[in-house]
């Protein structure tokens, strides 16, 4: 019986933008200690991604800092170029960087419009199409980006992040048709009600409503999403594309 591998993304190179923290944080760390050498992106809080890269060496993982905004085009496009002139290629794109945006619909400002969908879903086209150019060189891939339960359920007062988010879903099925013939699986992950910083100023009593709501009976955390992240990157999940995996608790089904 063949032994099963340890380190299933060993010589993997890996890129997970917003990784300094929440669920960037937990899935930079489930691929380096999956052996892929991760590259920790963050834009302004470098004390906290350098935390990250701590956890990954202290698992026996590799990584590096890599700092840069993905709303910005050039910088990605830099970014990316740089990875693959250090390591020879890119094998992993985790698109887990975001902001939320939660009010009322009729007193959204165009410019908080804008910068949500700059980051949100111009940031994962952006990241996308440097890393594919390479990919479809390699003629393997594998890109993973992170939506949202609301991007498919809609939620009062976060009508902006839903769409964002919901834009991200269709994003990742047209590319997964375009590109499947060049071995490059895309795939979306649609985390539910998870404990992050994002989500911690919900308030105690709102956040008992959600809990009511998810028949698992409690809240998810980072580490349940990014044990799915590591599996979609890695040979196990060779024939799926296109699909958007939710990890919600059953909060929808």
């Amino acid at each position: 019986m063949k032994t099963p591998d340890k380190k299933p993304l060993n010589g993997k190179i890996a890129l997970v933008t917003g990784s300094s923290r929440g669920i960037g944080r937990a899935t930079a760390i489930a691929l380096a200690r999956a052996g892929a050498f991760t590259f920790i992106n963050y834009v302004r809080n470098e004390d906290a991604a350098r935390e990250t890269l701590e956890i990954v060496e202290s698992h026996g993982g590799r990584g590096s800092l890599l700092s840069f905004d993905v709303s910005d085009s050039d910088a990605v496009q830099d970014a990316i170029k740089g990875i693959t002139e250090e390591k020879e290629r890119i094998d992993i794109l985790v698109n887990n960087a975001g902001i939320t945006l939660d009010g009322i619909f009729v007193r959204t400002k165009p410019e908080e419009w804008n910068s949500l969908i700059d980051i949100n879903l111009k940031g994962v086209f952006n990241c996308c199409r440097s890393a594919i150019r390479y990919m479809m060189k390699q003629r393997w891939g594998r890109i993973i980006n992170m939506t949202s339960v609301v991007a498919i359920s809609g939620n009062a007062g976060q009508v902006c992040y839903s769409a964002s988010k919901a834009g991200i879903v269709g994003l990742t099925k047209s590319l997964a048709r375009e590109l499947g013939s060049r071995n490059i699986c895309i795939n979306a992950v649609a985390p539910g009600f998870i404990e992050t910083d994002m989500t911690a100023s919900i308030g105690e009593k709102n956040r008992e409503k959600v809990i009511d709501q998810i028949p698992l009976g409690r809240t998810g955390t980072p580490d349940d999403i990014a044990g799915i992240v590591a599996f979609l990157a890695s040979g196990k999940a060779d024939y799926i594309t296109g699909q958007v995996i939710h990890v919600n608790g059953g909060l929808y089904m």
